[in-house]
C-alpha cells in the first residue's frame, strides 16, 4: 500500500505540494490584469492631452500661415504696381516720344490771393 500512496504523491500538482495552492491565480493575476487596465487608461489620457496639445501647435501654425498668405497677397499687388508704373513710363518714352521735362524748362503756376470784394456780387 506505501507504493500505491507514493505513485498517488508523485502524480499530484506541483503548486498543491507548495503548501499555498492558489495564491497566483487568487492574488498575482488579477492584481496584473487591474495593473494592466490601469495603465492603458493612463496611456490613453496621456495620448489624449498630446494629441490635444499637437492639434493647438497645428491650429496656431495654420493661423500664422492665414496671415503670411494675405501679406504674401498684399506684396504681389505692391510688385504689380510698380511693375505697371515702370512698363507705363516706358510706353510712354517710346510710344509717345512723352519724357520728363528737365528742371529749366518747368514752369510753376501759383494761385492769385482772391479778393473780398471779387467774392461778393
Amino acid at each position: 500500500m506505501s507504493t500505491v500512496a507514493r505513485s498517488s504523491s508523485r502524480f499530484s500538482s506541483p503548486a498543491r505540494s507548495r503548501g499555498k495552492p492558489g495564491w497566483v491565480v487568487r492574488w498575482l493575476l488579477p492584481a496584473l490584469l487591474l495593473g494592466g487596465i490601469v495603465g492603458s487608461g493612463l496611456m490613453l489620457v496621456y495620448q489624449i492631452q498630446q494629441y490635444r496639445i499637437q492639434f493647438q501647435v497645428l491650429e496656431k501654425a495654420r493661423r500664422e500661415r492665414d496671415q503670411l498668405d494675405v501679406v504674401w497677397g498684399r506684396l504681389l499687388i505692391e510688385q504689380q504696381t510698380f511693375g505697371a508704373i515702370s512698363q507705363i513710363s516706358n510706353r510712354a518714352v517710346l510710344g509717345l516720344r512723352m519724357y520728363s521735362p528737365p528742371p529749366q524748362q518747368v514752369i510753376r503756376l501759383e494761385p492769385q490771393p482772391v479778393m473780398q470784394s471779387e467774392l461778393q456780387p
